[in-house]
Order: structure tokens, then sequence, then C-alpha cells
């Protein structure tokens, strides 16, 4: 890359192959030249913990504005039906927000929104209501979690009129196969003496029967989501996401999902466990569509067209992603995944920051640069309280450092 360049009345040119400088002087009107401003789109996911995909965006945007007051950003924040999905959709869809009472992944009482488009189209991020953000990391237990207050946010939807209902899955504390989501919209879920059960997981090993409700009067229902995991399995739900949600132990937990997906296959007549995507956040994916016959849109590939991103990316010389961290996740259709995908397609050089990155070789072949924003030593609570700053920090050098 190269450093900010003045202004001058001769023509100028920068390494415009590297791609990280792009500027143009022409000649016009008493030979005085004239700037054409390096046109940069700022794409990135949320850095999980620390900044949502909005507030990564406008840090990274400060800190290109800095190196270079005269550079074209534009910001198009990004999710994949993970946390930050409904606020992409809804601020680049003219959207609102609705609030409502849903129950908290603990039983807690919560205020949860969700965004309602014009023409009757709802989102719901399943984090609102189920979101790991919304316990402490010392009362997290995917034993006890549940679904159930994402289940109350559908229902909310469709008693307002909603005739389709986007479900962004990710960001989830639960680990439940979606029980909670049906048994919110009057699935039960009974033992072997006929008694009704709460649908968590330590409970699940004593299930015998799932009765349907007699009517279930839903619109319709897309799940979005890029992860390809099945529900059961080293791939599955409790081995990929289990430990992160606190999960010490994880057969327990395997064992529950492993019986639900059978009395689910008998009681229901469908046997979801191996579509890809019934693993996501804990399992959610499961139940939608084995409770709910709700269908699986790629969550990246839906909020790209909303954004028309393809068309900005187009219209760019350099693209930058970028989330909290790039590992083997990364590959399995994250965000800045797709952002890579697209650049590809319209011949765009891709830049991703990212808090930690993985020594994985295959990073380096989607991505014509990785750059770490968190300096070798800083602890990581340090790193996560200061990430708008350090990811600002990040965006000026890469402005300012030499090819």
């Amino acid at each position: 890359m190269d450093a900010v360049l003045p202004r001058t009345r001769k023509a100028v040119f920068t390494r415009a192959p590297a791609g990280l400088r792009f500027l143009v002087v022409i000649e016009k009107f008493f030979g005085l030249p004239q700037a054409v401003a390096m046109r940069i789109l700022v794409a990135p996911d949320k850095f999980k913990g620390s900044l949502t995909a909005v507030e990564a965006a406008e840090a990274i945007r400060r800190g290109l504005l800095a190196a270079d007051p005269h550079a074209d950003v534009r910001m198009r924040p990004i999710a994949d039906g993970g946390e930050g999905t409904a606020e992409a959709i809804c601020q680049a869809g003219g959207g609102e927000w609705v609030v409502c009472r849903a129950r908290g992944p603990l039983g807690d009482p919560v205020e949860a929104r969700y965004a309602w488009l014009p023409g009757g189209i709802a989102v719901i991020d399943m984090s609102e209501a189920s979101g790991i953000g919304r316990i402490s990391a010392s009362r997290r237990d995917p034993l006890r979690a549940t679904t159930f207050g994402t289940g109350e946010m559908i229902a909310d939807a469709a008693r307002r009129g909603a005739r389709k209902i986007l479900i962004g899955l990710g960001g989830s504390a639960t680990n439940d196969g979606g029980c909670g989501i049906a048994a919110a919209l009057g699935f039960r879920f009974l033992a072997a003496d006929g008694t009704p059960m709460d649908p968590v997981p330590q409970n699940l090993p004593s299930l015998d029967r799932i009765l349907a409700p007699d009517a279930l009067d839903l619109p319709e229902l897309i799940a979005l989501c890029d992860v390809q995991n099945p529900l059961l399995g080293t791939r599955g739900a409790t081995h990929t996401y289990g430990p992160q949600k606190g999960a010490v132990d994880l057969q327990p937990l395997e064992d529950a999902l492993h019986h639900l997906a059978g009395i689910a296959a008998r009681d229901l007549g469908r046997d979801c466990r191996d579509v890809p995507g019934a693993g996501a956040a804990g399992g959610t994916g499961f139940g939608l569509m084995c409770f709910l016959g709700a269908s699986f849109r790629p969550g990246f590939e839906m909020i790209a067209g909303v954004l028309g991103l393809e068309k900005e990316m187009a219209q760019s010389d350099l693209v930058i992603t970028g989330e909290g961290r790039l590992d083997a996740q990364t590959l399995e259709g994250k965000g800045p995944l797709g952002v890579a995908g697209l650049a590809r397609r319209c011949g765009k050089r891709v830049v991703a920051f990212a808090g930690c990155i993985d020594a994985d070789p295959r990073l380096r072949e989607i991505f014509d640069d990785v750059v770490a924003i968190t300096p070798p030593g800083l602890p990581l609570g340090e790193a996560l309280r200061n990430a708008g700053h350090l990811l600002e920090s990040a965006a000026a050098r890469l402005m300012l450092a030499p090819s």
C-alpha cells in the first residue's frame, strides 16, 4: 500500500495493482489536477463479545478516513444469519423495531425486539431471547437452557399478521434441539406416565411422546443459516458449539439430542437429524425443520441481496470485511467467507480483519490479506474492551503501509 499522497499539479499514479490505494489524477482547467478518491466497501460481520457489525464498520471507516480523508468509504455491515441479522436487514430494508416480552434462556423475563419490514415480513434473531449474551458466563448451563422465548417471538409476529418470518440462527445459549420453540407454539412433550415435561436437555432422556397441536397457524418460516453442521456427531450441535455455551460433559447433551431425534422421527414423521444446518444454534435448525416445517436459506445470500452488496462491490476498488475470529468455522460458511466469494466474482481485492486469526493456510487462500488487530500479548479482556480502537488503528495502518 502507498502512503497518503499530496495533491500536486503533476499527474501522479499510485501502484494500483496493489489495490490498496487508487488515485487517478487528471488535468482540468489551467492544468490543475483532480483526484479520484479510492472507493472502499466496508462489509464486516460482528466482532463477537465486543462490537456489532455496525460498530465494526464505523470503526474501520474512522481509521480509513484518518489515513486518507479523501477516500470514498461505503459501509454495508453484514450478518450470516446469526446475531445482527435483523439489524442488518432492518437498516437496509427500511424496517422498524417491534418489542415483545419473552422468556430468556434460563426462564427470566426479557424484552426482545425483532424487525418488521414493509409487506409484513418479520426478522427475528434467536439470540434476542435465547442468546448467550443474555446470561453471565457463570450462569451458562446448556442442560437447562431453552429456546422457548424465541418461540414466543415467532408467536408474537404471527399474531401481528406477519406474512413471512425470517429467523436468524446463531449466538444461542441453548442446546435443546428447538424443543423450547415448539413448546411455546403448542407442542406437548410427555413422559412415559403421560405427564407434561419441560423439554430442556436434562429432561429429554425421559421423553416418551411428542404431541403436535391440533392446529398450527403460522406464516412461512425461513431459517437463515450459513453453517452446514448436522444435528449429531463430531460436527454436530453439541460437539461443535457446546463448549462455548458452558458445557463441560458433552455426552449428556449429545444423548439428549439423539433421543429427541428418534422420538420426533417416530411421532412427527420427519427425520431431519442429518440435514445440513440441523446442528445450527444448538439444534434449533433441526427443531424449526422438524416441528414447524421451516425452510432453510443461506443467511449471507439473503442479506447480501437486501444490501445490494454485489452491485456495491462492482463499484469499489477494495473490499474490507472481518469478524472476531477467523478460523475453521469461518470456512463453514460465515459472513466474511461470503464477502470474499463475492469479491472474487467481481475481481476485487479483499482484506479481512479479526481479533484473532488461526494458522489455517486456507484463510490466506480465501482473502488477499488477513490482519490481526490485537497486539501480541494483550489480555483478552483488554482486547475486547478496546476492540473499536484496535480496529480503527488497524484500518489506518492498512492505508498507510508501504506496498
